[in-house]
């Protein structure tokens, strides 16, 4: 199931994207204001998605698309609240992958991931850099592994934070290249890839766009990153697949989602709308400046991709007993 990912969907060709439209011409909607729910604090990279989608979207409708920040509680508040919310179009969600990971990371999570919601469209997909201090003796991920398994757990990698899609996708390569390293959260991606850059932590995975700025300073390398293929910001950045390690690939997604029982022709389209805003230029431009790279397609590729990452990060939070409180 490696090669279905939300990257798979840059390939989605212009006739399956443009099959919600009939559809999406037919209904009657929306003829009031919508809601988008984002799960973080202002200006982070949800909620710039949600507002500059919501823009093309309220333009486009012609009726206010307001953005309303629940965060807290590492995004639960908002998940239940829009799984609990009426499924007539008028509440929707802007969430990244941390929807999935919460129902294996936390106890008690009042929904599901699957089951209470209905996928519309993924929007975006965000790289992760495996990067190290200048002083590591390994300018490859074939150098690193070999390094790694020359001192088991003497190397330790830094993250975000614990449960982060980064703390988990570390494990990951552990697991699949047969090394150890010791995990080191930080909160959030800049502190992780100063800790880094200082040599507090010689080896860790960020966001591509927060290590951009070390890497060119030389304060950092870029080993590889752990999209499914070599990214604009570092087009000389091999991928941790062609570096020896098939199949992996791993990203953080921005998709926007419905409660369940949403109606077919709704989700089709806010989709169809959603795909024709992800192709404007200003918004592509808006995205990139982030470290976002503007996806797009169809509600069957999203369940797909939600059902795919929800039963792998499964199983490295059950394999590494992780819980949250």
């Amino acid at each position: 199931m490696e090669a279905k990912s939300l990257f798979r969907a840059i390939v989605v060709s212009a006739a399956l994207l443009g099959a919600a439209c009939p559809a999406a011409a037919q209904v009657d909607y929306p003829r009031k204001s919508i809601t988008l729910i984002v799960p973080s604090s202002p200006a982070t990279g949800s909620d710039i998605l949600a507002r500059r989608l919501g823009q093309k979207l309220g333009e486009k409708w012609k009726v206010p698309v307001i953005v309303d920040n629940r965060s807290g509680a590492s995004g639960n508040i908002a998940f239940n609240a829009v799984a609990k919310s009426p499924p007539d179009g008028y509440t929707l969600l802007v969430t990244g992958d941390i929807i999935i990971r919460n129902r294996s990371l936390y106890k008690d999570v009042p929904f599901d991931p699957i089951k209470d919601f209905a996928p519309i469209a993924p929007l975006t997909a965000g790289a992760m850099a495996l990067v190290a201090n200048p002083s590591v003796n390994a300018a490859s991920v074939k150098a690193l592994i070999n390094l790694l398994k020359e001192s088991p757990g003497k190397y330790n990698y830094a993250s975000p934070g614990n449960g982060t899609l980064n703390h988990l996708t570390g494990e990951r390569f552990a697991f699949e290249t047969r090394t150890k390293m010791l995990h080191v959260p930080y909160k959030g991606g800049a502190p992780a890839g100063a800790a880094i850059a200082s040599g507090e932590v010689p080896v860790g995975l960020v966001a591509a766009s927060s290590a951009i700025a070390f890497i060119k300073s030389g304060r950092a390398k870029a080993i590889a990153v752990t999209a499914a293929r070599r990214i604009p910001l570092g087009p000389d950045w091999p991928t941790v697949a062609e570096s020896g390690v098939p199949g992996f690939e791993a990203s953080n997604w921005v998709a926007i989602v419905a409660p369940a029982g949403t109606p077919r022709d709704i989700i089709a389209k806010v989709n169809a709308d959603a795909n024709r805003a992800l192709k404007m230029s200003d918004v592509r431009e808006r995205l990139a400046a982030v470290g976002a790279e503007a996806v797009g397609s169809t509600p069957e590729e999203l369940g797909a991709t939600i059902r795919d990452d929800s039963e792998r990060y499964g199983k490295i939070v059950g394999l590494l007993k992780l819980k949250l409180d």
